[in-house]
């Protein structure tokens, strides 16, 4: 079975425009990298736990606290180019980035030195217009935008 994740996406409207908060990925690979390096806050379950469950988890872990109330809206899933299927959901509110703080996670870096380093899983968080986002975001994440402009536009 492909690896499963789940996400929650957490947009506000501003100007009556989409705003969305995304985190830069932690980790030597990513640190000097800027388009293609932000992700929605999200991680990986197995098949015993429930996917929203999940991503409040992640959320949670990835930026140091809980994720504001209200209605979470399934946004839907996608899979991967590599076969991890990714499950997003969106509620509105806010949150102020600048408080973010990660878990870590531990790597041999670089590979094969035996050097065995501490990194953050993300390293900032920030809010951005869709355009923005669109360009910042993985590829294989650009996909959850569209389906929260579909959701806003039909609610």
């Amino acid at each position: 079975m492909p690896p499963l994740a789940a996400g929650l996406l957490l947009y506000r409207l501003t100007s009556g425009e989409p705003e969305v908060l995304i985190v830069h990925m932690g980790g030597p690979f990513w640190v000097r990298m800027d388009e293609r390096a932000w992700s929605i806050p999200k991680g990986e379950y197995d098949e015993t736990e429930v996917p929203l469950a999940a991503a409040l988890r992640e959320f949670r872990e990835e930026l140091g606290s809980a994720a504001p109330d209200g209605e979470r809206v399934l946004l839907g899933e996608i899979r991967q180019p590599k076969g991890k299927r990714i499950t997003v959901y969106a509620v509105e509110g806010d949150f102020d980035a600048t408080t973010a703080h990660s878990n870590t996670f531990t790597l041999e870096f670089p590979k094969g030195s035996g050097r065995i380093r501490e990194y953050p899983e993300v390293d900032r968080a920030e809010w951005y217009d869709i355009p923005t986002a669109r360009e910042k975001l993985v590829k294989g994440q650009v996909g959850f935008l569209d389906l929260l402009l579909e959701h806003l536009r039909t609610a």
